[in-house]
């Protein structure tokens, strides 16, 4: 399954059935029945995929990244962190912050914790070595995501972190009419001295949840990268 980009917003398809997909562009769907522009519309709402710059992509540096107890610390410090880890000794580790009313525990292998809030609120963060530059491992975690329902759509913005590439994705999924699930994530790419990992922050819940933009405001907000 392929990943397009417009603009700074993608629209992805997975598996669709029937006429169900969703077409995501500039933050607002378009179900069926929407329209290309006519052929003498400007060019600038019809540029190719392979034309458009990646969000979140940063230059690539050739300089190693020093190891040291905080790599990027952001702007503002949540109230309540979890240091989310994982066994790899050469793995960074990432602080995000905690909404008010969610609990915490650790995770095994890739997962560096799961999170439960209320409403059905969950949330996992994974930490694993990846051999794809930027742009390619965003595409494959964007593409491994749809994949996750016959009908689904999502929404690809900037999400660069300190200097390092990142992207940050919103949308959901739907099996059947009525149990639409939604879905946040925050995906950085870090470069370290003995490898490269994809860490990710996916926050999902059952569609209308009350306190769900909340919640994801505060999980996928920038995080603090410790370096091992």
């Amino acid at each position: 399954m392929n990943l397009r980009y417009v603009s700074t917003v993608a629209l992805a398809c997975a598996a669709v059935v029937v006429s169900g997909c969703v077409r995501v562009t500039d933050g607002r769907s378009v179900a069926d029945g929407w329209s290309e522009p006519p052929a003498s519309a400007p060019a600038t709402s019809s540029t190719s995929a392979a034309n458009q710059p990646e969000p979140g992509i940063m230059p690539t540096s050739e300089a190693p990244v020093p190891a040291g107890p905080v790599t990027c610390a952001p702007e503002v410090v949540p109230r309540v962190g979890y240091v989310a880890a994982v066994d790899d000794p050469r793995a960074p580790q990432i602080v995000i912050g905690v909404p008010e009313g969610w609990s915490f525990t650790g995770g095994t292998g890739d997962v560096a914790g799961t999170l439960t809030g209320p409403e059905q609120m969950t949330a996992t963060v994974t930490i694993a070595t990846t051999d794809l530059d930027p742009a390619a491992a965003f595409r494959g975690y964007a593409d491994d995501n749809m994949e996750q329902s016959a009908v689904s759509a999502v929404s690809v913005l900037p999400g660069e972190l300190c200097e390092f590439s990142g992207q940050k994705l919103m949308g959901s999924w739907s099996d059947i009419p009525g149990t639409a699930v939604e879905f946040r994530d925050r995906i950085v790419h870090l470069p370290t001295d003995t490898a490269n990992y994809l860490v990710s922050v996916h926050v999902e819940a059952p569609s209308g949840a009350d306190a769900f933009d909340a919640a994801g405001d505060v999980l996928t907000a920038d995080f603090e990268v410790r370096m091992p």
